[in-house]
């Protein structure tokens, strides 16, 4: 949202919190309850959930403190998917939903991007899980060997849906080099299109850490667009792609009759060409 002495037409609408879409999930790999308030001290308005990374939480200190200060400003935490893994890899899962009860935990990511289970095992962890908790669940492999046809994409993501899901993350690991894209980090772009295509956006959440997979995303989907494993110092930039205020970004919405668009397509077309 814009500060209120900043007016300018064509500004993308973006929905208030909390949002169902256009959603940025920030990913906190051991920031401390000071960088945690200076984070949402400018961008609480921009953060719809954060996610700490992997099993970070498992040895972070004064943790219960850090997860006051991200409820108090209305932003929802989750523990990474390994820390499920690694409860699950050892037959702890009851005392995994204890813990998170304790630490008043509301949401959970169900994964299975290291440990291979089948996967009729977890559409039954996301069955379970959400009767008391709001799920995230995760489709796509950390290695980045692992290459899945995109159709396996799709059935994957719909059983999960189907199975309690509220949301489903596509994988990029934290180096955005897996899963959705190639090992430079390139976006495998016919497997999202075939996901857009038969799923509707709004419930997919696409993990993007590197600039250049955000803008792609934004230019591809809108400013609207679900995007995961953002780095705190990344969430205001994120922001501004998503509205136009930067450059990767400053011709999309404009408008199409614009001088502004026509002026900086040429541009853009005759930097490509030269």
């Amino acid at each position: 949202m814009l500060h209120k002495r900043f007016s300018m037409i064509g500004i993308p609408d973006r929905p208030e919190k909390p949002r169902q879409e256009g959603l940025t999930l920030m990913l906190d790999k051991g920031l401390s309850p000071r960088q945690a308030e200076n984070v949402l001290d400018v961008a609480a308005e921009f953060v719809d959930l954060v996610k700490l990374g992997w099993g970070t939480a498992a040895i972070t200190q004064q943790l219960e403190r850090k997860l006051a200060i991200y409820r108090d400003a209305g932003v929802p935490v989750y523990l990474g998917g390994t820390l499920f893994e690694a409860f699950c890899l050892r037959r702890q899962l009851d005392t995994y939903r204890k813990m998170l009860h304790e630490l008043r935990i509301e949401h959970v990511e169900i994964s299975d991007g290291s440990v291979s289970m089948v996967h009729e095992e977890k559409l039954s962890y996301i069955a379970s899980f959400s009767r008391d908790f709001i799920v995230l669940s995760e489709v796509g492999s950390k290695d980045a060997e692992t290459i899945m046809p995109p159709y396996r994409w799709v059935q994957l993501i719909k059983a999960e849906l189907a199975a309690g899901s509220w949301k489903v993350i596509c994988e990029a690991r934290e180096s955005g080099n897996a899963g959705l894209y190639r090992a430079n980090g390139e976006v495998r772009s016919g497997l999202v299109d075939e996901i857009v295509d038969l799923i509707d956006r709004r419930n997919i959440i696409f993990e993007a850490p590197q600039k250049d997979q955000q803008v792609w995303f934004v230019r591809h989907s809108g400013p609207n667009v679900n995007l995961g494993n953002v780095s705190p110092d990344e969430v205001i930039s994120l922001e501004t792609l998503r509205l136009g205020l930067r450059a990767d970004t400053l011709f999309e919405f404009v408008g199409e009759g614009s001088f502004a668009r026509r002026t900086g397509r040429q541009q853009k077309d005759a930097s490509e060409a030269a």
